[in-house]
């Protein structure tokens, strides 16, 4: 299976007041809206230096949530 397959792509949050929210699987969106008990979410954006904008989380209710892509790590093995 390829690492860029959506069935196995995991996420987590972390909000502007460092609460953390794992295991978020496939629908981060979805997840955090019933997590934190909100109907109304809206993309969260930031400006990079070339003046475009990338998509970095949600504003759920109060909580600003950045999104971060969980990845397993393997690292190489020295003798």
């Amino acid at each position: 299976m390829s690492s860029n397959s959506n069935s196995n792509r995991n996420f987590m949050a972390i909000d502007q007041y460092g609460q953390t929210y794992h295991d978020l699987g496939q629908h981060p969106r979805k997840e955090l809206m019933e997590r934190i008990g909100c109907r109304h979410v809206s993309k969260m954006y930031h400006d990079r230096e070339d003046a475009s904008a990338i998509h970095v989380g949600y504003v759920v209710g109060q909580h600003w949530c950045t999104l971060y892509e969980v990845k397993p790590y393997e690292g190489r093995v020295y003798d």
